[in-house]
């Protein structure tokens, strides 16, 4: 098993965003402005996002909106040098526990039909296939899966 020294998960803060920029960038070929960011911490009062702290350096993150009894993962990344290291996991089981804990009896999220690495995790934590969003992602047109899981 891959192991790497302990890694703290706490909530994002604003000072966050400079290295969640770059957990962002190394992973999706469309990344969310920092602007994004901000207003998810600043304006969105559903949404938590999670940070995975090592060493005092963000390697990944991963953000949850809450809305009454229903939880939807926004995103969920993690810097290409640290991945295999049960880093991902441990930031959706954080999400997951924290969406449980405030009354959410569902999760959903969207993954890519071509990231079997992504679905593999997913399927791992028991989401299951609930559709698909034709044309979701507007870089490739790609489509996404939905998928979720009773909690």
């Amino acid at each position: 098993m891959n192991k790497i020294g302990k890694v703290n998960i706490r909530e994002m803060t604003l000072g966050d965003i400079d290295q969640v920029m770059i957990v962002e960038h190394s992973a999706f070929d469309v990344p969310w402005s920092r602007e994004a960011f901000e207003n998810e911490l600043i304006n969105n009062r559903f949404a938590t996002y999670f940070v995975a702290d090592y060493g005092g350096v963000v390697i990944g993150y991963c953000g949850v909106w809450v809305i009454v009894d229903e939880a939807h993962v926004t995103n969920l990344a993690v810097l290409s040098g640290y991945r295999g290291f049960k880093v991902g996991e441990t930031l959706l089981r954080k999400v997951m526990l924290f969406a449980r804990m405030n009354h959410a009896k569902t999760i959903s999220l969207e993954v890519r039909v071509s990231n079997d690495v992504a679905k593999n995790l997913y399927r791992k934590f028991g989401f299951c296939a609930g559709g698909i969003r034709k044309n979701y992602y507007s870089n490739n047109g790609e489509d996404a899966l939905v998928m979720w899981v009773k909690l």
